[in-house]
């Protein structure tokens, strides 16, 4: 939550100081390759790969050889990623010439684009060792330290955006290059902040590397299919923002801002669920153990279901304020917030199954069958690109959202369907009881917010900072009251466990 809170302040920031206009258009274009990279790589790829990989090394052999296995990884990653960084130092401008084009358009824009991609490609080989050491914490059950190193990257982000925008120009820099540098050493501190937690752990870095070694080539085979099989939603992101550049400036920033808006939830509960829920499923399919991977991935769907479907509902009713109280000040005007919650209304409809597929594929690379996640990906982006390059000529940048979310609940769908034959079942008539009433839960919760909300609005004067935060947290008070009471009314099991949970709790204190 830290993290993801941290990472809403620094678009807060970024509106603020740079509004939806070019500079900010070139940036995203620019942070959008190493991004790419980093999530189809370095975290995806090393999630659904190195994990099930070193935890079963440390079950087996123990912590030496699970280490040992570590340092390779990390050396591999180093090669790897270098040669990456190199090959986009020097392909650069063909590079974003070929995916955004349309910034030739504006004068200077394209070359803007270029310098700030330059700059953030090392970017990749900080998150990639970031991503491998987040791995080895998560399987000797550190979940605290690794979860918040994202932090560090918004923290550099907001103090390099604010500390750098006004010197940068005296030395002939545009002031977004703050934005690029922030981003840089954001890399470095996300990586650096997991050391100490290791070395107590008695981790100790050698420049050791055997290309023959077992553990390190099933990580690497894994990672192969792996990053293609987590690639779904990134890549259709990336085509977004290619296909967003022949939109109005300010289209790119819209989609990119309120993607991130929408990720919060997923980075709340999704990413925390998957995070927890993939070591256990490695251990238990470990000791061959079925009947309870089952359990633990229905039980993960549902906590997930139960979380996400209101946070679907919550932001396509109240878009609009949200995006306003966040992000209406400086040079983010009020036609962008218009824009944006309309872009975010669409987003938000695909939340869930961006969610199921941080459970649902890395279950398969645990299973040893990365060909499955790859094949739905695959079957997902092509949906996604056909239905973006159809959408965009209806509905504009708007369109190019709505698809995103299509594609990432037939993704979804597809795990679902191929995981549950391959586990011979996952509690489906469970999941899908619980769907149905968190479904309706969530729809008395929306009724309630729409209702309240409107109520607000005649009651109170608009324009002001003030009463946008009392409408806002008024109308959000009201719809968890009305969700808690639907949800008990209809016994919605995970709501009745974390109430029961939470009352014990207290009860001890």
């Amino acid at each position: 939550m830290t993290s993801r809170i941290l990472g809403v302040v620094r678009e807060q920031v970024l509106a603020y100081y740079f509004g939806a206009g070019s500079a900010m258009d070139a940036y995203n274009v620019a942070y959008r390759f190493p991004n790419l990279l980093r999530d189809l790589f370095a975290e995806g790829a090393m999630s659904a790969a190195f994990v099930p990989t070193f935890t079963k090394e440390l079950a087996t052999n123990g912590k030496a050889s699970a280490f040992r296995l570590g340092n390779y990884v990390i050396n591999a990653l180093l090669v790897i990623t270098g040669v990456a960084v190199v090959l986009g130092l020097v392909f650069a401008a063909p590079l974003v010439r070929a995916f955004a084009g349309g910034f030739e358009d504006v004068p200077g824009k394209l070359a803007l684009t270029v310098s700030l991609t330059r700059i953030m490609l090392p970017f990749l080989t900080f998150v990639a060792l970031a991503a491998a050491f987040m791995g080895m914490a998560n399987a000797l059950h550190h979940f605290f330290v690794p979860a918040v190193s994202p932090a560090m990257f918004n923290v550099s982000s907001i103090v390099c955006t604010i500390g750098l925008i006004a010197v940068l120009p005296r030395f002939g820099l545009p002031p977004i290059t703050a934005v690029a540098i922030g981003a840089l050493v954001g890399g470095f501190a996300q990586w650096a902040v997991q050391w100490p937690l290791l070395h107590r752990e008695g981790f100790r870095y050698r420049p050791i590397l055997d290309w023959r070694d077992p553990g390190l080539r099933r990580v690497l085979l894994l990672m192969g299919p792996g990053t293609l099989g987590l690639a779904a939603t990134q890549i259709n992101v990336f085509v977004n923002t290619v296909l967003a550049t022949s939109q109005e400036v300010g289209a790119v920033s819209w989609l990119n801002l309120t993607f991130r808006l929408m990720y919060l939830p997923i980075g709340l509960f999704g990413v925390s669920i998957a995070t927890a829920t993939t070591p256990a499923i490695a251990r238990q399919l470990a000791l061959g153990d079925r009947t309870t991977v089952r359990k633990t991935i229905a039980d993960g769907l549902v906590l997930m279901m139960m979380l996400n479907v209101p946070a679907t509902v919550g932001l396509i009713v109240l878009a609009e304020p949200i995006i306003r109280l966040m992000y209406e000040r400086g040079a983010f005007q009020p036609s962008d917030t218009v824009a944006a919650a309309a872009a975010l209304r669409f987003y938000a409809v695909g939340l869930l199954g961006y969610s199921v597929v941080r459970i649902a594929s890395p279950a398969f690379y645990a299973l040893g069958q990365s060909r499955v996640p790859v094949t739905v990906s695959f079957i997902a982006v092509l949906a996604n690109a056909a239905l973006n390059a159809a959408l965009v000529h209806v509905m504009g940048y708007r369109g190019l959202a709505l698809g995103t979310s299509i594609a990432a609940l037939l993704n979804a769908s597809l795990l679902l369907v191929m995981l549950s034959r391959r586990l011979g079942g996952i509690e489906g008539p469970a999941i899908a009881n619980a769907l149905v009433r968190i479904t309706v839960a969530a729809a008395v919760m929306g009724a309630a917010t729409a209702g309240s909300y409107g109520a607000l609005v005649a009651g109170l004067p608009s324009g002001r900072l003030i009463p946008q935060i009392i409408r806002l947290g008024v109308t959000i008070g009201v719809a968890l009251a009305a969700l808690a009471v639907s949800a008990h009314v209809l016994r919605v099991p995970q709501f009745a466990e974390g109430v029961a949970l939470i009352t014990r709790r207290l009860r001890r204190r």
